[in-house]
């Protein structure tokens, strides 16, 4: 907290002074301009692959300055939150009254894991003041049709494969995009059979790096906040009215309280998120786009059995955030599960009732409920010890079901350490999990966004 006060002392302002594009070559070439007080200034930018002038010449350039613009606002997150400045002032485009709450919280939601882990008040009204200085000028809004395609964003975990699996299978004309793709996601696309996905490369400006390696402030911003109005610039340039993500009802639920505040590590994946930002994109983007989360309706544990039904990317597919981490440039990232953080164990866990523990120690090369150190880790996932930790893991029911259904697999046989502590400490104070496990496994949320046709074909494929 008091680096915190320290930093936001010493800068009180950061700009969005702004932002560029060109077509070079064959792609799409964006840039951003931010600055820091008077000595720090950041220049990240965005290349979109394969985009042609014709794709460009159908979009009038002043909606293509406004989504652009806008991919500016989330982009801006990464470089201020190194001192959270508390003023920000936007040169480069214009927002009303009611954008500038919307961004406002965006921020104060989407990064409050942020807030927490450096432990900085966000709850006063003064925190943070955002300031559109840039002339009111009309809007460049998308009112064009827009082809019945779809979009799938890929990121080489599960559920992206299990939605493009399924749409797929329902015959949708799909074209899968990946930001700045790792090996597990290219191995994905080549197995899922996306010939010719949309790639786009996000350059992050060294500085940040640098800032980060000096101890400024650092931590978790909303990704996926950043894929939706990067989606929605793609949709519109490459001409797809659908765009499906993959985020879960699991999503939803909370971290823990800090300040009185829900901290939620996936919030710009919840549907509280989903819902704010379709509301805004018809608003101030296009209301020919439609963003929805196809697998809403569903928990985790749900879409990990489904993921059964797929074993050719048993051996491809990593969800572990772990695997490509180089912690600003200060190592190598492992590209492989690291069987140690939470997600590890939860994978492993909501995977193990339904693949079967020789087809998991092929994926993870080990049994993790072997290993005894990820006790606490376990005892935090099903909500018996501090608080659900900060990864994209399922609810702490979900989780405890999970490992019931685990145990049961395992239940004549000799039992790893995880199970034995399972059935001795845990189990005796939860004696309805078989009622629960089956009301889990059977539910179907009804809070999503789901277009008709995309909600039949879920729910046929849940059914089958």
């Amino acid at each position: 907290m008091k680096k915190a006060k320290i930093l936001r002392k010493r800068y009180p302002k950061f700009v969005f002074e702004k932002y560029a594009w060109r077509i070079s070559e064959k792609d799409l070439e964006i840039s951003f301009k931010f600055k820091m007080g008077s000595d720090i200034k950041f220049n990240p930018k965005v290349v979109i692959k394969n985009v042609n002038k014709n794709q460009i010449k159908r979009v009038e350039d002043s909606v293509l300055n406004n989504l652009i613009f806008h991919l500016g606002l989330i982009e801006l997150l990464s470089y201020w939150k190194t001192a959270c400045p508390p003023e920000i002032e936007i040169r480069a485009g214009f927002l009303n009254g009611e954008q500038i709450k919307f961004w406002r919280d965006l921020i104060l939601k989407g990064m409050g894991q942020f807030f927490y882990e450096n432990r900085i008040d966000f709850t006063r009204p003064s925190f943070l003041k955002i300031k559109a200085t840039a002339d009111a000028v009309l809007i460049g809004y998308y009112k064009e049709k827009l082809e019945n395609r779809i979009l799938v964003p890929i990121g080489g975990g599960k559920d992206s494969i299990i939605t493009l699996e399924i749409l797929k299978n329902a015959k949708k004309n799909i074209t899968c995009f990946s930001l700045s793709p790792t090996t597990a996601t290219q191995k994905v696309m080549k197995i899922g059979g996306c010939k010719t996905p949309i790639i786009v490369q996000r350059k992050v400006d060294r500085k940040l790096l640098e800032l980060n390696r000096k101890g400024f402030l650092n931590g978790h911003t909303p990704l996926s906040a950043y894929l939706a109005f990067l989606s929605i610039l793609l949709a519109v340039i490459f001409d797809y009215k659908f765009i499906t993500f993959s985020n879960e009802r699991s999503s939803n639920e909370g971290n823990l309280k800090y300040l009185g505040k829900i901290i939620n590590h996936q919030y710009s994946k919840s549907f509280d998120f989903e819902k704010r930002f379709r509301e805004y994109s018809k608003e101030y983007l296009t209301k020919e786009v439609e963003y929805f989360s196809f697998l809403r309706p569903l928990y985790e544990i749900q879409i990990s059995k489904l993921f059964r039904r797929y074993p050719k990317y048993f051996s491809s597919f990593i969800s572990c955030n772990e695997a490509f981490k180089t912690y600003s440039g200060r190592r190598e990232p492992i590209k492989t599960w690291c069987q140690k953080c939470p997600k590890c164990l939860f994978i492993f866990t909501a995977l193990y009732p339904f693949l079967g523990k020789y087809r998991l120690f092929r994926i993870f090369k080990k049994n993790l409920f072997e290993r005894i150190g990820f006790l606490p880790t376990m005892l935090r996932l099903i909500g018996e010890k501090k608080f659900k930790p900060f990864e994209c893991v399922g609810t702490k029911k979900e989780t405890l079901i999970a490992f019931y259904l685990s145990w049961r697999k395992e239940k004549r046989g000799k039992k790893p350490f995880l199970l034995r502590y399972f059935e001795k400490n845990i189990l005796p104070k939860h004696p309805n999990l078989e009622k629960e496990s089956k009301k889990i496994m059977n539910s179907w949320s009804d809070q999503h966004n789901l277009p008709k046709e995309f909600e039949k074909i879920l729910k046929e494929r849940v059914k089958y």
